[in-house]
């Protein structure tokens, strides 16, 4: 027993000897922020006062999200599987003209910076300029960064949010890579905090694992509904505007089991589903059959288990 406690508190103290030396590699606005919270969150009965948050508009959402996206600090967006990813980077860039589109409101004609791991582009390509146009976002003010090491990611991020003139930087990367730890993770946080620059940190076909952001989603495709015509019928046959699946798997209050929400880009906002057919989609998510409809992969040792809610978990890397 006594060897197990001496154990202990070596390992303690090499600990706080390993954050002393990279807390004094930080910039000063990042020790600070850093030394105020060591987690990288702020604590209090005022907190919600204090952390700058941005409305959804959709109230079950933004009562989940404490009053709204973080208007400083990391986000992260998740898809299970690699044939989501177009649905999931729909809605990142989504939340990317909503963080625009305040700083415009403010007289602030922000640019927002993108940064893909190569890998990424490769299995989901990469964003379109037209496209993103006509999804809400301004173009001319879209900076795009491709790399081919998720170390020169992290860097690239590091700098770009120790300089607070972004809208949103968006973390692009592909799976659980293992360069990307809670430690790396709480870096980012607090220079994103200390910047005051909303980090999104989108993982492709990555698996829940710890971090240190404030919110963590997994995003799914729904189906699109009909286009609306200006008498209030629907278009017979048509598409209408992007429907994604939101599922809130780590927040400070209790997540509904599904939120469904569709983009209007022309609103540049977010809509809530009817009742209805939040239901009707609800219903349709499990299947009738409850068997795999395609065989696990060979290389794969086991089958991701149901989410549930845990305590802690290990990595995914």
């Amino acid at each position: 027993m006594a060897a197990d406690a001496v154990q202990r508190q070596t390992v303690l103290s090499l600990r706080e000897t390993i954050a002393r030396i990279e807390d004094q590699r930080l910039p000063g606005s990042v020790r600070a922020a850093s030394a105020a919270d060591p987690a990288g969150f702020r604590r209090g009965r005022d907190e919600t006062s204090r952390r700058r948050v941005l409305p959804v508009g959709i109230p079950e959402l933004d009562v989940v999200l404490n009053g709204g996206l973080p208007l400083e600090g990391m986000t992260e967006i998740r898809n299970a599987e690699t044939r989501d990813a177009g649905a999931a980077a729909g809605f990142v860039a989504a939340l990317a003209v909503l963080y625009q589109r305040e700083k415009k409101e403010k007289g602030s004609l922000a640019p927002v910076l993108w940064i893909s791991q190569s890998l990424a582009a490769q299995e989901a390509g990469q964003p379109y300029a037209p496209g993103l146009k006509a999804h809400g976002l301004d173009a001319e003010r879209f900076l795009f960064v491709s790399v081919r090491t998720v170390k020169d990611v992290l860097w690239i991020a590091e700098t770009a949010l120790s300089v607070p003139v972004f809208a949103a930087v968006v973390l692009e990367i592909r799976g659980n890579p293992a360069c990307l730890t809670l430690s790396e993770s709480r870096r980012l946080h607090v220079r994103a905090r200390a910047g005051g620059v909303p980090l999104l940190v989108f993982r492709q076909a990555g698996e829940e694992e710890a971090s240190s952001a404030f919110f963590r989603f997994q995003v799914r495709p729904a189906p699109a509904g009909e286009r609306p015509l200006p008498g209030g019928s629907m278009l017979c046959g048509s598409i209408g505007h992007p429907a994604f699946h939101l599922l809130v798997e780590k927040s400070r209050a209790h997540a509904p089991l599904g939120i469904f929400l569709e983009w209007n880009a022309h609103d540049c906002r977010f809509y809530s589903l009817d009742e209805r057919r939040s239901a009707a989609l609800q219903a349709n998510d499990e299947p009738a059959d409850p068997r795999d409809p395609l065989s696990a992969s060979a290389g794969r040792s086991h089958r991701a288990q149901p989410m549930g809610r845990l305590l802690a978990f290990a990595r995914a890397s």
